[in-house]
Order: structure tokens, then sequence, then C-alpha cells
């Protein structure tokens, strides 16, 4: 008889909510968490979109630790010395159903863990998972250290850089193009402050700030900013296979970052309280290992759950809805006396029907398209800015029809591969 009947390795977004939906319905759970507390090595932007937040937790918004509500949503393309804007706002943002949340993980892990533990789960932390116990081809348990505990079920959420994919799936190493370095820092100032600088209407609304071009050098990749109640949380996101080409390391990007003209106001006087690196997954669909074997299933980052479309970027709302779908499965799959792989099969097909699968796989073309089309990075904000320069700067020279001041603009690049890079990126979404 197995110690659990389910063990959950990893407690970041997916991990607590499948235990959660396990311990609910009257299971033994066991999560073993590798940080000293949860939250405390889990990194993300971040911008939680609260949709399958409330299909696991309806009433999650009276005590969950959320920043602020998004109602702001701006994407730049930076040259080095200038910028471009589009500033959306929309009351849309506001309605229950299109919510999106500011959030920092080292406040919200605990909370999410917190719900797991209420319902019956329990938490073992500080204690790395070292590899999986097997019957033959089924896994059966893990190895933490000299422990071995087993369950009929493993759930593995260890994030992107898993060290038990392999073990469970025979999940390969992740490319270097479809994995990206994240460094980010919290930076402290007064929520009024906050609130000014991004034109909200109040303290608890905020902006989400998405940016390519200069932050990475012209590599694949973009800076961003999210405000939180009393702080901005601002950074950097490169691929690893770009990062390896720079000539400039990924702490001097952000750095440089934080001094661009379009950045500074928004940080000035602010301290740096919190400073944090994070491997992200940005394969997207075509990237994921298979998701369940025997007597295992994987879900959030370790299956590769998480897509950068360029204005905007998911993955915990992702994880949240994969954490509920693969508890739910694993428990009908106890209660039918299968958890072979057929037998867990079940948890595919409620993501194939869920908008987790749906929307990594209408987005699968996005990250090659990303990879493949430098001159969004290197030429691309350079030529924004000179064609804003042509409309609004007024100097006293003799105008140009606008026509005249554009197109050879234009024909820096070329007319076709403008042409080309902008079907390839619509058909890419």
């Amino acid at each position: 008889m197995s110690d659990f009947d389910v063990i959950v390795v990893g407690s970041g977004m997916a991990g607590p909510v499948a235990a959660y939906e396990v311990a609910k319905a009257g299971r033994s759970v066991l999560v073993v968490e590798r940080g000293e507390s949860c939250g405390a090595k889990n990194v993300s932007g971040g911008r939680l979109y609260t949709h399958s937040l409330r299909a696991v937790f309806p009433d999650f918004a009276t005590d969950a630790p959320l920043e602020r509500r998004i109602v702001r949503e701006r994407i730049s393309l930076l040259a080095p010395d200038a910028g471009v804007t589009l500033d959306y706002a929309d009351e849309r943002l506001r309605d229950v159903g299109c919510a999106s949340y500011s959030v920092l993980r080292a406040r919200f892990d605990p909370w999410l863990a917190a719900r797991a533990e209420a319902a019956g789960a329990e938490y073992i932390n500080g204690i790395a998972v070292e590899a999986l116990l097997r019957d033959g081809p089924r896994v059966t348990g893990v190895r933490a250290g000299d422990d071995e505990i087993t369950a009929d079920v493993v759930i593995l959420s260890d994030g992107v850089n898993s060290l038990l994919a392999d073990q469970a799936v025979g999940a390969i190493r992740p490319k270097p193009a479809t994995v990206a370095v994240g460094i980010k820092q919290v930076i402290e100032l007064p929520a009024p402050v906050i609130t000014d600088r991004v034109l909200v209407a109040s303290d608890t609304e905020g902006a989400a700030w998405l940016f390519v071009g200069d932050p990475t050098k012209g590599h694949v990749g973009g800076g961003f900013v999210y405000t939180n109640r009393d702080s901005i949380s601002l950074g950097l996101v490169v691929t690893v296979a770009d990062l390896a080409r720079s000539e400039t390391p990924i702490y001097q990007m952000l750095e440089d970052f934080k001094r661009h003209p379009v950045v500074a106001p928004l940080i000035a006087g602010g301290k740096v309280v919190e400073h944090a690196g994070h491997l992200v997954p940005e394969g997207g669909f075509d990237a994921m290992p298979p998701l369940a074997g025997d007597g295992v299933v994987l879900a959030g980052d370790v299956a590769m759950m998480c897509v950068n479309i360029g204005y905007t970027v998911r993955g915990m709302d992702f994880a949240i809805a994969a954490g509920m779908h693969a508890g739910r499965a694993v428990v009908a799959a106890l209660a039918a006396g299968d958890t072979s792989a057929a037998g867990l099969a079940g948890y595919r097909q409620a993501l194939e029907s869920s908008f987790v699968l749906r929307d990594l796989r209408t987005l699968r073309r996005f990250p090659d398209f990303m990879e493949h089309t430098t001159r969004l990075f290197e030429k691309y904000p350079a030529l924004a800015r000179d064609a804003m320069r042509e409309l609004f700067v007024v100097d006293g020279t003799p105008i140009k029809p606008v026509r005249k001041s554009l197109l050879p603009l234009v024909k820096q690049v070329g007319v076709l591969k403008l042409g080309k890079d902008l079907w390839r990126g619509v058909r890419a979404l």
C-alpha cells in the first residue's frame, strides 16, 4: 500500500491547485516543495488573469493577496534614445470575467498553499526531490535525500528546469531557443506616486507595460513593468540562445533599461527591495512533453505551458487551470482503479477541451516567428522612432508630405521584408 494517494512535486501555481482538488475529494496528498517556504524561490513578472483562479476558488477576491487590478495596457518599441508607445484603456478591463491583477509570488503563493492545506493536503518544505521511484515503467513515488515516499500518482509541477520530467515521461531538455532567462527587480515607491505616474484612478488600479527593442539590445525577448500596490515589478526576458550570443550580459541590460528615458521617470526615487532570476518556458505547444505516463502527470512550466506573444505574456492562468484538471483527472483515475497512462488520459482530454491547449495550439507558430524575425527587435523600434520624428518634431525646416517623409524610412528595411514580417506575424496569431 502506498504512503499517499498522490504526491505533488512543487508548490508554484499548478501544484497547490492540484493538491487542493485531490484533498477536496478526500484523497491523501503530500506536497513536496524545494523552497524553505512557498513562494520563496518562485518568480514571475507577474500578472495573473484570474478567470482560471475563479474556476477553482470563486471567493478568491475576499482574501487573496492580489496587488492592483490591471486597467491599462501599454506596449513600447524602444530605440536607445526614444520610445513609441501604444496605450490602451478600456472599461471592459474592469469586468469581473476579464479581470487580471499584478501579483507578488512571495505573497500570493503562501495563500494558495494555505488553501490546499485547509482542504487536507500535507506539506513538506525545504526538501528537493532528487529522483522518482519506479516499478518498471510506472512511477511509484519520489526519493528526497534518504527518504523514499510512495504514491499511486505523482504530479510534477516543478518548473521548466525540472530534473524529473525526463525520468517521468522521457522529456528532452528544452532547446536554448525555447527557454528564456528572466531577471526582475521589485522597486518600492509610495502607492500614490505609482498611481499618478501610470495615469490610473486609484491606488487599487494599475498598468501592464511591455517593451521590445533596446531593452534586450536587439535580441529576442523584451522588458516588462507591472505596478503593485506600493512597488513596481520591472525586468527583462531574453532567450537563452540569444543571450549566449550577446555581448551585453543580462544584468547590464537591466541597468540600461532602468536608465532609458521612457522608463527612468517611472521608477525615479524608488528603492530596489528584491532582485530575482528565473528560467521561463517560451517554446509553446510544439515544445511540450507528454503530459502523462504510468502513475505520473505534468502541469505548469514543467509542461512548457507558457506563451509570450509580444503584447501579453501568459503562464500563471495556464498553470492554475492545468493544476485543476490534473487534480480532478487523478481523482477520477484513482476512483476507477487505473492510474496508468491510459487511465490518466482524461487529463489531456480536459486540457484539450479547455482554453489551455486550445490557446497554446492557436499560438504554436508564434515562438518560431519571434525567433526568426530579428528585425522586430533590431530595426523596427528605430523605424518607429524615425517615423514619429518626421511627424512630431518641428524645428523650423520646411516639412515634407508625409508620404515623402515615411517612404524612405520603410525602404531602409525593405517593403517586401516589411510585408513578409507583417504577414508571418498575422499568421502566427
